[in-house]
């Protein structure tokens, strides 16, 4: 009889109530049988509850949340987090997918995670939908959403854009909650980084003045020659892609003439204003080209008429946007001026092909120059993103995009520089130089053409790496990915992970329009400073204008009062007159010395003073400071210009000893040289760091101490967490064990009793020994079940106190975890400014001049300056 029929019969005998009462109570009819097959409840809870509190463990130390594992076979999740260790990503990463894959969620998904962990990162947006990064609502309320519903898409779905704002709202929370997510998340991004929208050659967003000069590299870049020539020929090919020439660096004689500019004066230390370049190009500060001279290379008449070029693409109504804005600065993007990070979206989507071309190349130059000036690390300090770069690293080509990224692809690992590209186009990828890349992030590819050229790239990358790559495995994965949907192939991992991507915490509605994007920026473009620049001659011009007297001609001064002419950078009013007015310019060295905090600094002084009446006496306590390169001099005046009265004393060359002595007291009373010290971590800033940036590079150092101190923590708890998990398997080994032994002692007990009672109800004597002998039989083995029973509650709670065990691991490392957390906080650590004053000695004055400033002048004697 089998148990089933057993079970069947026993239903309806009269002992059904004792059973129930004594070794069931929570059975009915046949389901304790089931019962002992399927496993106890209780267990299954405690796993379940398990498996749900390490599953929202992502606000982790250097791991970015990106999505859970995915079961291809059942197509469905896996509860399993994908965490992905922000280190690896120094080794930058490649995201590949077709339209719908899921790329751009993924994408900024681990944008998102950057912000939150305090990374920043200068993205290039070719499309114009990454400003989506600003479209992000905590309270997640429908009129939130309301203003960047499509009316078109609302009209598709039937309803109208309320309710449609109303269903995407609801729609967001349950997804956010689905993964583990809540609105306090999105607050929390909010407040980690500022996002800002920069539109280069647009007042839409944020302006960027790209063209106001090739600016000289660091110091860095120069000293490397090859670094050099690449940044030079880079520069060059963008510019000459701007002007519609297609020029080859070896061959084009329009390229070697820029480029030998363009050294000539970066080796100077010498910046290239745009402008400047016009006139540089007509008289270039070279003889020779080689062993050729150069007229025979490249005549005069052809030199104008590419400078002709270039100056008609400067006058060009549009083109003064470009001059305009935030300079090209990769500091000043990346961080706010209080050192917070920023999200820097580059939104390019409205230049045309050749000025996005001159501008990437521009940007990744900056970000070279900007890259080696940072000391090396082994963390992530920073993301380069660029969004579809198709057409910038192409796999024959060589656009001038090309080899900065390469550049950067080879070099920016040492400095904790990040780099993430996509693109929806595999075949225009250079694998080659994607070789160098350790995170490949694949999803649903268009056709098999793609697909075999990221599997070429794949193995490419698989073999710099020195791993092996099963070809075959990994085309059938490629096969079976659909929408959000990814296979993550690092080379820092044992093995490729398929994980579908998290819900993003930014409302993903598409690309943004130029008038959206104005909306967005509109608050930050109005709390912007004025751009007005008081410059230090101003200053002079100013004490001039309370001074003049009547314009004259030009002083006839001795010979050993030394003078020169400032030229003028505006164009004189029609209802003014130009006037030179006096002043008095010294220049000298402040060395500053501070052996405790390792500083030994010199600074160039420029020292600009209005030579006005009754200010001899006291001459320099009114001056300020001008840059180097902040003032320039020609050889004569202009010939029509007149000039304002020169005080007698002023004329006389023993005057100008006086003012240098004058001048070097000044230096030694005023004088000081500002450094941030910060005890804890015995750190003192550079001269000339802000104290922003000297947080920064606090800030680097305890990331670094952060990730040695996690990786010791899991180095701590690993093997604890293996022996947890251990005892947990063999505990439910043993409740296995007891679970079949009882069910074996059950069934013989339960077909006993059965047999006795059915020979009692069909045999001839209802009360035989054989009877009896089997009835005594069968409650004994009902005994030793009982018995059984009870081992499994006894083994369940072994298993129960290993569970337990696990749990307070877990917590005590998520413990550990907070603590490191709190420790390595940058924004708590305490500096102090200190003052370092120079010594007498230590002062120098190399000379002092009489300079002549152009104004213009009016009728009513109201000044204003030209040289600014």
């Amino acid at each position: 009889m089998t148990g089933a029929g057993a079970l069947s019969i026993l239903d309806r005998c009269r002992w059904l109530p004792f059973f129930r009462a004594h070794f069931f109570a929570d059975w009915t009819g046949a389901s304790w049988l089931a019962d002992f097959y399927n496993g106890s409840t209780l267990l299954t809870t405690l796993f379940i509850d398990l498996r749900r509190l390490i599953m929202q463990d992502y606000e982790r130390l250097g791991v970015f949340y990106l999505g859970r594992e995915y079961d291809l076979a059942a197509a469905a999740p896996k509860e399993q987090l994908l965490l992905y260790d922000t280190k690896d990503l120094t080794t930058h990463a490649v995201c590949v997918g077709m339209t719908g894959s899921g790329k751009t969620g993924l994408c900024l998904s681990l944008l998102e995670e950057a912000a939150i962990d305090g990374i920043p990162a200068l993205i290039i947006d070719p499309k114009g939908d990454l400003g989506n990064l600003l479209l992000t609502f905590p309270n997640l309320e429908p009129s939130d959403f309301q203003p960047w519903i499509e009316p078109a898409e609302a009209t598709r779905a039937g309803c109208t854009v309320e309710e449609y704002a109303a269903k995407t709202a609801a729609k967001y929370r349950e997804g956010l909650a689905a993964w583990g997510q809540d609105p306090s998340r999105i607050e929390r991004f909010k407040k980690s980084a500022d996002v800002a929208i920069y539109t280069p050659g647009s007042s839409s967003g944020l302006p960027l003045a790209v063209l106001r000069s090739f600016a000289c590299p660091g110091a860095a870049t120069l000293e490397n020659s090859e670094s050099l020539r690449d940044t030079i020929t880079a520069a060059v090919s963008g510019l000459l892609g701007l002007l519609g020439i297609e020029a080859d660096p070896l061959q084009s004689r329009e390229h070697i003439l820029l480029s030998n500019i363009l050294d000539r004066s970066w080796c100077e230390g010498k910046d290239v204003a745009v402008a400047d370049l016009v006139r540089l190009i007509q008289s270039p500060p070279i003889e020779r080209v080689g062993v050729i001279d150069l007229e025979s290379f490249y005549a005069a008449k052809d030199r104008f008429a590419l400078a002709m070029r270039l100056n008609n693409l400067l006058a060009s109504p549009g083109f003064s946007t470009w001059m305009e804005g935030q300079p090209l600065d990769i500091q000043q993007l990346l961080y706010t001026p209080e050192g917070r990070p920023r999200l820097a979206i580059i939104s390019i989507a409205h230049l045309s092909d050749s000025e996005r071309m001159f501008f990437v190349t521009l940007l990744l130059n900056a970000t070279l120059g900007w890259m080696r000036s940072q000391a090396g690390t082994s963390s992530l300090r920073a993301i380069l993103y660029m969004d579809e770069v198709f057409g910038y690293f192409p796999p024959t080509a060589n656009p001038p995009s090309k080899l900065p990224m390469l550049t950067l692809l080879k070099q920016a690992r040492a400095f904790g520089l990040g780099v993430v590209l996509a693109t929806q186009n595999p075949v225009d990828l250079d694998y080659k130089g994607l070789a160098n890349c350790g995170t490949w992030f694949l999803g649903r590819l268009q056709t098999e053409r793609d697909k075999m050229r990221v599997l070429d790239g794949l193995e490419g990358a698989s073999t710099a790496a020195g791993q092996t790559f099963n070809r075959s495995e990994m085309e059938a994965i490629l096969s079976g990915l659909g929408n959000r949907v990814f296979l993550l192939n690092n080379v820092h991992d044992d093995a490729p992970v398929v994980f579908q991507t998290r819900w993003a915490l930014s409302y993903l509605r598409g690309p943004l329009t130029r008038q959206q994007i104005s909306g967005l920026m509109q608050s930050r473009k109005e709390s912007l400073p004025a751009a007005t620049v008081r410059s230090a001659a101003a200053v002079v011009a100013n004490s001039a204008a309370a001074a003049t007297s009547s314009a004259q001609t030009r002083p006839v001064l001795p010979p050993d009062v030394k003078e020169q002419f400032v030229p003028a950078r505006k164009s004189l009013p029609a209802d003014s007159k130009l006037v030179y007015q006096p002043a008095l310019l010294a220049s000298g060295t402040v060395h500053f010395v501070q052996n405790t905090l390792g500083i030994s600094h010199s600074e160039k002084v420029l020292l600009l003073a209005a030579a006005t009446e009754g200010a001899a006496s006291d001459v320099w306590s009114g001056s300020s400071n001008v840059s180097e390169s902040g003032i320039e001099f020609e050889a004569s005046p202009d010939a029509s210009a007149a000039f304002g009265a020169l005080p007698g004393e002023f004329s006389r060359a023993k005057k100008y000893t006086e003012l240098t002595t004058a001048a070097k007291d000044f230096l030694y009373r005023s004088r000081r040289l500002s450094i941030w010290k910060c005890a804890a971590i015995k750190l003192s800033s550079s001269v000339g760091e802000t104290e922003a940036e000297f947080r920064l590079k606090i800030g680097q150092q305890l990331r670094e101490a952060r990730d040695l101190a996690i990786a010791k923590l899991h180095t701590k708890y690993a093997p604890k967490l293996a022996s947890a998990q251990e005892a947990i398997r063999k505990a439910e080994q043993k409740v296995a064990k007891e679970k079949a032994q009882a069910n074996e002692q059950m069934m013989s007990s339960v077909v006993s009793i059965g047999t006795s009672i059915l020979g009692a109800m069909f045999g001839r004597k209802l009360a035989s020994s054989t009877n009896l002998g089997r009835a005594s039989t069968g409650m004994k083995s009902i005994s030793r079940a009982a018995r059984e029973r009870q081992d499994i509650s006894q083994a369940e709670d072994s298993v129960e106190a290993c569970v337990e065990k696990l749990k307070t691991l877990e917590t005590e490392f998520q413990d550990e975890t907070k603590k490191l957390q709190d420790q390595f906080q940058a924004d708590a650590v305490n500096l102090e400014q200190v003052e370092i004053a120079p010594k007498k000695a230590d002062c120098d004055i190399d000379s002092v001049i009489l300079v002549w400033l152009p104004t213009a002048q009016t009728s009513t004697g109201v000044i204003t300056p030209l040289y600014e």
